[in-house]
């Protein structure tokens, strides 16, 4: 009896995981463009026809460096196919370095630095935030938690890895 009640509960927890995915599957991720602390340029087009995990953070912010591990995880699990993990950073302290703060943390994936007015057209409030964008530019989840057990993460990546 109590297996049936476990997998009658996985069941429906599944499918309000899954429902949550489609909320916002026809919001198309805004293109933008920013500079990274070098002075690289770095936009989403250059990320085209890839799945994307657009995280917006701060280096002051503890939940950030909390989550961080699992998004770099997730994108080292995932890719195989294709999938990149690029970062905004915002509302920083003067005088912060978000790249080295990235690689002091042992990461090597990209962050646009000053990103104040993309924060802004995506509507993000608060650190973190995080986008999972599929191939076809559509936003498939918005989350942010820095619960790094939660499974919506894994399943996000599932999603934006279809073809």
């Amino acid at each position: 009896m109590n297996h049936i009640f476990k997998t009658i509960l996985f069941v429906f927890v599944s499918l309000i995981i899954g429902a949550s995915f489609t909320v916002n599957a026809s919001e198309t991720a805004k293109p933008w463009q920013l500079k990274t602390q070098n002075g690289e340029v770095i936009s989403l087009e250059q990320y085209k026809n890839k799945p994307v995990i657009l995280h917006f953070w701060a280096t002051w912010c503890p939940y950030c460096k909390k989550l961080q591990p699992t998004l770099v995880a997730l994108q080292k699990k995932y890719q195989a196919q294709g999938v990149e993990l690029i970062s905004i950073s915002f509302n920083e302290d003067e005088g912060a370095l978000p790249q080295d703060e990235i690689n002091r943390r042992g990461y090597s994936f990209l962050t646009g630095v000053m990103g104040e007015e993309v924060a802004k057209l995506y509507g993000v409030r608060g650190t973190p935030t995080t986008f999972f964008i599929n191939r076809k530019n559509e936003i498939i989840w918005k989350t942010s938690s820095s619960d790094k057990a939660d499974p919506r993460f894994d399943l996000a990546l599932q999603e934006i890895i279809k073809k």
